[in-house]
């Protein structure tokens, strides 16, 4: 099967531009539905989100999918880190 398939395959096949796009698309409704929900990690969503998390994880790589929730966590951690070194930075002055 190809390269976004959850069956083993001999060899997998680079994503195609397509394939990224469609990945991409995903993961953002998936994470628009997340925070609507107030969720920051994926998978602690309970029974809400289940369309977007399903059409999620069918269009792209399971690595992609490990990337991008943790890139989700680390993204809000380094924008909290920035509002407070903004907030000092402020108090300093």
């Amino acid at each position: 099967m190809g390269w976004f398939s959850s069956q083993k395959a001999e060899q997998a096949s680079a994503a195609t531009r397509d394939d990224r796009q469609r990945c991409w698309e995903n993961r953002d409704l998936y994470f628009d539905c997340l925070d609507r929900a107030g969720v920051l990690k994926a998978g602690e969503e309970g029974n809400v989100c289940t369309k977007e998390k399903r059409a999620y994880e069918t269009n792209c790589a399971k690595s992609w999918i490990d990337y991008f929730n943790k890139r989700r966590i680390l993204a809000v951690q380094q924008k909290d880190m920035l509002a407070q070194a903004r907030s000092q930075a402020r108090g300093v002055k």
